[in-house]
């Protein structure tokens, strides 16, 4: 090589990077308050016993004691975002235990720093430590309800008598936005008869002894319908077998039965949903029985409507959508002639 060459002239030495100029690492830890305590992922374990130090602004963090139980000192610091890049400095590990906001004003200052360009950032990483199950917001419902029963003046006085009236609105409400075929809607209205079932097992735990009321809760509610459905679904959770829906109608009846020990097929049928839903509910039990009880021999409008909805469940047709349908076409024809 020629000597003159600029690749052999003289220069500074290359040396490897300085390591106490490496940024270092921050890990952003987050947990779900879901899930209990100290329920963490083997990952985040291995971060937190590897990290240099571990911050966390909430003092009464819930994961607190069962860090610290387990060998891993935790400091209470809440840093700006320029201390907590001075912190990784030398190539330190940081790991912050987020609280439930999940630490916004201190991302928003790491990404402003990152933003000017002048600093050499940290290696920025989240890490879920534990996740939620499915179902785990109705745990939240649950949490909202106890609050609004306590501090609500309204929610407070509430009895399951004076709630009755919204259980069959929003049922109602419900069944509309499934005929109108409205997801949005859907969602919402789930939601509201969701509502009603959490606010009545709310106000049936603190119970009324002087009525002879044992309280119950919304785990002995949840609890109660689980074992139900496990008892009448042989063929799901047990040694039966079923491959048609009629099948599973049959194990149905035949649980249900055993369970209700009833000595007519009409118990257990309330008397004051609409008149149609009645009459064809009546009709499917005496089927279903193979009962063949002829209709009452008596003329009336109510008679011919009976008659009318026996037809109906005999053809697999539920007389009360049928007449909700029918009822609207005659509205939108109402409004067309109006306008």
């Amino acid at each position: 090589m020629n000597a003159n060459s600029p690749a052999a002239t003289p220069g500074p030495e290359r040396t490897a990077p300085d390591a106490a100029a490496a940024p270092g690492r921050i890990i952003l830890l987050t947990t779900s308050h879901r899930v209990a305590p100290g329920l963490l992922s083997w990952p985040a374990w291995q971060a937190l016993h590897a990290a240099d130090r571990v911050l966390c602004a909430d003092g009464a963090h819930p994961q607190l004691p069962y860090l610290r139980e387990a060998g891993v000192p935790v400091d209470e610091a809440s840093p700006t975002a320029q201390e907590l890049v001075g912190a990784c400095s030398g190539g330190r590990t940081v790991v912050v235990v987020a609280t439930g906001e999940g630490e916004p004003v201190l991302t928003d200052g790491l990404a402003r720093l990152a933003g000017t360009g002048r600093i050499a950032m940290p290696e920025l990483e989240l890490l879920p430590a534990s996740y939620d199950l499915p179902g785990a917001r109705l745990l939240d419902l649950v949490q909202v309800m106890d609050r609004i029963r306590v501090e609500c003046p309204w929610s407070s006085r509430q009895t399951h008598e004076g709630l009755a009236k919204y259980g069959i609105e929003e049922a109602y409400e419900l069944v509309e936005a499934i005929e109108e075929g409205d997801r949005d809607e859907l969602r919402e209205e789930l939601g509201d008869v969701l509502l009603q079932v959490v606010f009545h097992a709310r106000i049936a735990e603190e119970g009324r002894p002087e009525d002879g009321e044992e309280p119950f809760s919304i785990d002995d509610v949840a609890g109660g319908i689980v074992a139900k459905l496990i008892h009448r679904h042989p063929h799901v959770f047990g040694d039966a077998t079923a491959t048609t829906p009629e099948e599973v109608k049959e194990h149905w009846l035949r649980t249900k039965a055993v369970e209700k020990q009833r000595a007519s097929v009409t118990e257990g049928i309330p008397l004051g949903q609409p008149g149609l839903a009645l009459a064809a509910k009546l009709a499917s039990r005496a089927r279903t029985a193979n009962l063949d009880i002829p209709l009452p021999p008596v003329e009336g409008i109510g008679y011919e409507l009976l008659a009318l909805a026996v037809r109906a469940e005999s053809e697999g047709v539920d007389p009360e959508a049928a007449l909700r349908a029918a009822a609207r076409a005659y509205r939108d024809a109402i409004r067309q002639a109006e306008g």
